[in-house]
């Protein structure tokens, strides 16, 4: 037996994917193929295989006790519309040119359906302290049902209008708000538009003041919260140049940059080389930002001055107590 798990008519967009899974149960474990058929009048069944349609088709396929095949279908055209059908056989002369099997091939199979994907206008003003954020599509499109506007996984708002224009307004500078939005077209299939608030890195130090001990390793945080991620990070300490930055693995310094965060790690804190403002420098497309950071470093002795002064302290006590005692006249000695 063989069969298609996934639905047996799907809608796609233009530049989407598709993914087809098929399932197939025999003794011996049978063979699975897929085979594809166009929406165009000549057109006739053909075999897919890996790497096929300029390497946009991948075929995966496991044979443990029984058969299991995937299709998936990368940046699709309206070419790849049409008749996916899965085949399964464990018939011994199944591929022989000349020879028929006496098993017929078992068939599933699926309509894919790619509609061209309508063009999206998406932009975003800065209007008396308010972001606004439009969404426009150049074409009518049937069907649409609502809209939605989205920031990751958060819903910012929802609405059942049928207009092809969608605006979601925010207070607030570019500066606070960057990252990507997205306006959601509640169609069949989902239609999404995008637009990027884009800013120069706005640089915060995850601590202004760090303190480390002598001779301990002292670390040092920026992150950059905003959008585009950092494409630069340069370590750089007061009265330095960033053309003299800090260079990673030189001397005692120690640096890990991944995206928008990176830590400058000092190894063995020296009180005179080590302690003032390091400034980290980030970089994107738009432009460049700093934040700065003082580290202080104590003596490692540092720890015990307290306690030192509490001892004295207890024994300036009890020295007075002793010579008071030692002075003490006996008339004074309670009966």
């Amino acid at each position: 037996a063989g069969f298609i798990k996934s639905p047996l008519s799907q809608k796609r967009l233009t530049q989407d994917s598709v993914e087809l899974y098929c399932e197939a149960i025999g003794n011996p474990i049978p063979e699975i193929q897929w085979w594809f058929e166009g929406n165009e009048p000549n057109e006739t069944y053909a075999q897919l295989w890996d790497g096929a349609r300029q390497d946009r088709v991948k075929i995966n396929a496991t044979y443990n006790l029984h058969s299991t095949s995937t299709i998936y279908i990368a940046n699709l055209t309206s070419d790849d519309s049409g008749m996916y059908e899965c085949r399964a056989s464990n018939d011994p002369d199944r591929n022989h040119l000349s020879k028929s099997p006496k098993v017929k091939w078992i068939r599933s199979q699926a309509n894919v359906f790619v509609i061209e994907r309508p063009d999206i206008k998406a932009h975003v003003t800065s209007v008396s302290g308010k972001l606004v954020f439009t969404c426009n599509m150049t074409e009518p499109y049937p069907g649409i049902e609502g809209h939605e506007w989205m920031h990751g996984d958060k819903i910012l708002q929802t609405d059942t209008e049928s207009s092809a224009f969608t605006s979601y307004t925010i207070e607030g500078k570019m500066e606070e708000h960057s990252g990507v939005y997205e306006c959601v077209y509640k169609t069949s299939p989902v239609i999404k538009g995008e637009v990027n608030v884009s800013v120069p890195p706005q640089v915060m130090a995850y601590k202004k003041s760090e303190h480390g001990n002598e001779g301990d390793t002292g670390m040092l945080i920026c992150k950059n919260p905003s959008f585009p991620p950092v494409s630069n990070w340069v370590w750089y300490k007061n009265g330095q140049e960033v053309s003299a930055a800090i260079i990673n693995g030189s001397g005692r310094y120690m640096i890990k940059s991944s995206g928008n965060k990176t830590e400058l790690r000092i190894l063995k804190l020296n009180i005179e080389e080590d302690a003032g403002d390091y400034h980290c420098n980030a970089t994107n497309s738009y432009g460049s930002g700093r934040a700065t950071v003082n580290l202080r470093v104590r003596s490692r002795l540092a720890a015990l001055w307290p306690f030192l002064g509490i001892v004295a302290e207890v024994l300036v006590l009890v020295t007075i107590i002793f010579i008071y005692e030692k002075r003490r006249k006996p008339d004074e000695v309670l009966d």
